[in-house]
């Protein structure tokens, strides 16, 4: 096993955000006799009350560093996630997909500028509160799973390229959230108490249908069945997703159970939404899956083997085997059992045992074999 801590007396920047984990992440690293600086990442600076959480969360991170006696810097970073992130957002869900921004706010924001911006400050490397390790081994590092599943987020590292995870450590790779709870409370944080962030950064605890109408103009258009009848009127298709069940206010039909609706396709140019009362719609269930041109962190020797994959945070690991690999690097993957609503624009990761390979953006299943 390689190293999954820098080493003591080295220059270490704390991604901080005001959260029990980044918290915990700092005091780790001090303990572990490095010298700590922190930083507070400004990545959405919109300004309405109640929505955006990020004062507060500077005020908690504050109050962190001066208990733990390191410096704090914040850092503006909106412009480079507006750009990287939040217009790639947009168009995505303007081309009908169902993106993920935070698998691209790591990419292109957490592990590039703000990396870039600690090492021009004579770091010696970074580290933040993600449940993931990274060992460095003599062939470069390697992205591990937490040893904790059910917390795990590689999945949100996944698309993370390769030089971008030098220099990177992730100290809480080794521990469940009740002990980083207990941790913090037994040094005497307050944030030890604080509710976990969900959901997307930028959006917080909003409405996320009147957040997106903001940028995303709505598109109505009709909801048929399966046979093509008309059953109800949808805003527009940026609103919905495979698989969704709220939201579609289809009210009892004559003829049909009185079961809910599942989207189970999205017709672009003609604006239209199918849906179904079978959740496991043949149309959202598939063995096999196709990706854009794979992201390798670590491309093993022989891919023509079993390998591990999810489709989603928190999925359980899905047994699959790669079926071909196209010019482009493109992956055609088969599974073992049916994956449910593989919705393009999220991202298909790869494992191989704890190893974390890469992760390739989903296109539209292939047809069956």
């Amino acid at each position: 096993m390689g190293n999954t801590l820098p080493q003591p007396g080295q220059q270490i920047v704390v991604g901080m955000s005001g959260g029990v984990d980044s918290s915990v992440t700092a005091h780790l690293l001090k303990q572990h006799g490095c010298r700590v600086t922190g930083l507070f990442m400004v990545n959405w600076t919109e300004d309405e009350a109640g929505y955006c959480s990020a004062a507060e969360d500077f005020q908690d991170a504050r109050r962190v560093a001066e208990h733990l006696d390191i410096p704090l810097i914040r850092v503006d970073f909106a412009a480079d996630y507006r750009a990287r992130v939040f217009q790639q957002f947009l168009d995505d869900y303007q081309a009908g997909k169902t993106p993920n921004p935070d698998v691209l706010c790591n990419r292109e924001v957490k592990f590039q500028p703000f990396r870039e911006y600690a090492l021009r400050l004579g770091a010696d490397g970074i580290a933040t509160g993600h449940y993931a390790r990274i060992e460095h081994r003599d062939d470069g590092p390697h992205l591990m799973r937490s040893v904790t599943e059910d917390k795990d987020q590689t999945y949100f590292l996944s698309a993370v390229r390769r030089e971008q995870l030098e220099k990177v450590f992730f100290p809480l790779g080794g521990y469940d959230k009740p002990a980083v709870r207990a941790m913090a409370r037994d040094i005497g944080l307050d944030v030890h108490r604080k509710k976990d962030s969900t959901g997307i950064c930028f959006i917080g605890e909003r409405a996320f249908r009147a957040f997106l109408a903001q940028y995303l103009k709505d598109a109505p258009g009709d909801i048929v069945d399966e046979g093509g009848q008309f059953i109800g009127q949808h805003p527009g298709l940026h609103h919905f997703t495979l698989g969704q069940r709220k939201g579609l206010h289809i009210g009892g039909r004559r003829g049909a159970a009185e079961a809910p609706w599942y989207v189970v396709a999205k017709d672009a140019p003609r604006r239209r939404l199918m849906a179904s009362q079978d959740p496991n719609h043949p149309l959202i269930m598939h063995r096999r899956l196709a990706t854009a041109p794979f992201h390798w962190i670590n491309r093993p020797a022989r891919l023509d083997r079993p390998l591990l994959a999810r489709i989603r945070h928190r999925q359980g690991l899905q047994t699959c085997h790669i079926e071909s690999v196209a010019d482009d690097g493109s992956l055609i993957v088969g599974f073992d059992n049916a994956q449910r609503a593989a919705a393009p624009g999220q991202y298909l990761a790869l494992y191989d045992g704890m190893a974390c390979l890469g992760s390739g953006e989903l296109r539209d299943p292939p047809p069956p074999a």
